[in-house]
């Protein structure tokens, strides 16, 4: 089994509280999950008001198959949001079971 995980790093400048981020963050994963059938979840800065750290979580069989599925994901979030973007990172692990 291969596990892939994405870390999206976001800028939320029109965020002017908690709710407000969280409404934006919401959005996000929400589209993540419909549109790849995907594990995402806020992993860090859940307090700070403009900063947000999203983690996707994509399992296979195979480790092309994995990287291709966060490919995918990468650019759409480059897509759709490339302007709250800072950084992303990927980590793809092999279970071997």
């Amino acid at each position: 089994m291969v596990v892939g995980v994405l870390i999206l790093e976001l800028y939320i400048p029109d965020s002017g509280s908690l709710k407000g981020k969280r409404k934006e963050i919401k959005s996000i994963k929400d589209r993540l999950r419909s549109n790849f059938n995907v594990s995402v979840s806020e992993v860090d800065n859940q307090e700070l008001w403009q900063r947000s750290s999203i983690g996707v979580a994509v399992a296979g069989s195979d480790v092309s198959q994995v990287k291709e599925t966060i490919d995918k994901i990468e650019s759409f979030v480059e897509r759709n949001w490339a302007h709250l973007l800072l950084e992303t990172r990927r980590e793809l692990m092999n279970l071997g079971v």
